[in-house]
């Protein structure tokens, strides 16, 4: 509950191996995701789809990727130009991962589909206010309060940032696309 993710991916870390090797898989299958995401949407929008597309590509990379090849240490009072790297591209891809459930509501609103649009716009919702409890868990004046539970506010902020994502591709895989309409 109040470790970071990254956590895992530190230099002492006993996971370290597995966990880098689960983020590079993670950051290249949101990388293969991207033409279904593409033709799931394409007629709805290019131009919203283009954003969407850029935004998870930004977080596949950023916040995946760059995750397993640069590592923040045990302890957030040692920097190194890796956990620089990391901060910094885990940031990006964060913040612009953040948009992808508002993104993908505009985009089902624009077709029509209100329960979707509603399910993803609600999931923007939640995810933002995790996110900024994550931010906050950092701050010296909440320390040992709810708000301290940094790896909790994490989990939980991408969990809504992902569903929409995740609702998407049950709908597109199942054999009658009108599931949830």
């Amino acid at each position: 509950m109040k470790m970071s993710i990254s956590a895992l991916g530190n230099p002492s870390s006993p996971v370290r191996i597995p966990f880098n090797i689960w983020m590079l898989v993670e950051g290249i299958l949101f990388l293969l995701s991207l033409p279904a995401i593409n033709k799931a949407f394409r007629t709805v929008s290019g131009g919203i789809t283009n954003a969407l597309l850029i935004f998870i590509i930004a977080f596949a990379i950023g916040a995946c990727i760059f995750t397993c090849f640069f590592s923040v240490n045990e302890s957030k009072d040692v920097v190194t130009i890796a956990s620089k790297i990391h901060g910094a591209a885990s940031v990006i891809g964060f913040m612009l991962f953040l948009f992808v459930p508002l993104l993908i509501g505009i985009l089902y609103y624009k077709d029509q589909d209100r329960v979707m649009g509603t399910v993803s716009i609600i999931s923007f919702a939640v995810s933002l206010l995790f996110f900024a409890l994550f931010v906050m868990s950092d701050k010296p004046e909440f320390k040992n309060t709810i708000i301290d539970n940094e790896g909790l506010w994490q989990r939980l902020n991408l969990a809504f940032m992902y569903l929409p994502l995740a609702v998407t591709a049950v709908i597109r895989i199942l054999p009658d696309k009108a599931v949830l309409k």
